[in-house]
């Protein structure tokens, strides 16, 4: 599918997406280093924890809202505001001494307002496409999504600590052509919008979401996901911290990697692979059946976190680290794809902030790693991830195609694993 054949919608969402995300990956890595700074690092710590609840929740109230509402209205109102809120925190950092807690207020707000907003972004992809070129999209996206993640860490890591005020002046201004974008080019293209059930609003959503939550293969999907993205999760959580530990420094023409920067090579390599081999994969893979891309491609990933989660030599880390992003360029726009003709026509924007758990869920995963492994030894932290992987697969696989799978993924896993 070539780019002159997408649908206007589908442009408009991949390329203001693409600034999207830039804008928050230059910035959002740096905010625990930011607070830590102002206000110390258990006050950080607990506002930040509060930051990521206050998201999901609002999330799941987006998902809502962007059934219920024109999506287009939704995006306009959210990214306008957004954009505001990254103008205040601008303003806020003005003064020789930062107005700490206007940049912490307008920062809540951007996580509110973005949040509300998400959904109907995701909702957008899946009303432009069909089940026969959605595949072809997500691709793309996946490929822009990793592009605009490079793009934003390297503004945020030169302008960062040097030129902070006019970082976030052009991200004020960026932000602040988002929802022109939309209300010159987006379309209403929303095949069919929630009927209210109830007059209590809150009444209304709980009871949306209680239709996703009874879906039980989509359930099976969003719980299986968060055990498999758990693996890639841990790379900057267990991994980096036992790497920084107990990785021995190696020295190349006289310039020295220790653990930290081993991680960064990982993710580096990581990006410079998804950017560049994201079409060729989807192309080869386009000639096998879905259900065995996914699958093989599940396996490949998860021999290739396996190995990660205990390997200490450098070869060894940089091999199945290419292994395992390999796996994840197969069955990452399967998935995508297959996740979304899950979706009901009225209820996508709720299917999709529902499967935002997926994420949450995983980030707590891999958090909770670095716990465990003061208590285990890599090699037995490798069979944890093993573990974990295979139970993913298992609900992934079966969740989309059928409890007839079942069996069938359980003994390919196991083999393999």
């Amino acid at each position: 599918m070539k780019w002159k054949e997408y649908p206007r919608n589908i442009k408009v969402r991949l390329i203001t997406s693409f600034f999207n995300r830039a804008v928050a990956s230059a910035v959002m890595p740096f905010m625990a280093l930011f607070f830590a700074q102002e206000i110390g690092r258990v006050a950080a710590g607990l506002f930040l924890i509060l930051t990521v609840i206050i998201g999901f929740v609002i999330n799941l109230v987006g998902g809502y809202l962007s059934d219920r509402l024109p999506r287009k209205k939704v995006l306009i109102a959210t990214s306008s505001l957004s954009a505001l809120f990254f103008g205040v925190m601008t303003v806020s950092l003005v003064p020789e001494s930062n107005w700490i807690w206007l940049f912490a207020f307008a920062y809540i707000a951007f996580i509110i307002t973005s949040s509300l907003g998400r959904p109907a972004i995701h909702a957008i992809i899946i009303d432009s496409t069909t089940p026969e070129n959605r595949k072809a999209v997500y691709a793309i996206d996946y490929w822009l999504v990793n592009l605009s993640l490079a793009v934003g860490a390297a503004l945020g890591g030169l302008l960062y600590m040097n030129h902070q005020i006019e970082l976030f002046l052009l991200l004020s201004i960026t932000s602040s052509c988002l929802p022109v974008a939309y209300a010159i080019w987006l379309e209403n293209s929303q095949a069919s919008r929630l009927e209210k059930q109830h007059d209590n609003v809150f009444l209304d959503v709980i009871q949306n979401y209680q239709v996703a939550f009874r879906d039980k293969p989509f359930v099976k999907v969003v719980m299986g996901s968060m055990f498999i993205f758990a693996a890639e999760f841990s790379l900057n959580s267990y991994i980096g911290v036992r790497l920084a530990e107990s990785f021995q420094t190696i020295s190349i023409e006289g310039f020295k990697i220790g653990g930290v920067r081993m991680l960064s090579l990982l993710n580096i390599q990581n990006m410079l692979l998804v950017v560049c081999f994201t079409f060729l994969i989807s192309k080869l893979t386009d000639r096998f059946d879905k259900k065995k891309v996914l699958l093989y491609g599940l396996i490949i990933y998860s021999v290739g976190y396996i190995v990660m989660t205990s390997a200490n030599s450098w070869y060894l880390l940089l091999l199945f680290s290419v292994v395992a992003t390999l796996g994840e360029l197969m069955y990452s726009p399967v998935r995508n794809a297959e996740q979304a003709n899950m979706m009901p026509a009225d209820k996508r924007g709720s299917y999709s902030a529902f499967s935002g758990i997926s994420f949450s869920g995983a980030d707590m995963i891999a958090r909770s790693t670095i716990i465990l492994g003061a208590f285990l030894i890599p090699t037995m932290m490798s069979v944890y991830m093993g573990l974990i992987l295979m139970f993913g697969t298992m609900l992934v696989y079966t969740g989309l195609f059928g409890r007839q799978a079942e069996s069938e993924t359980f003994a390919a896993t196991k083999t393999s694993l």
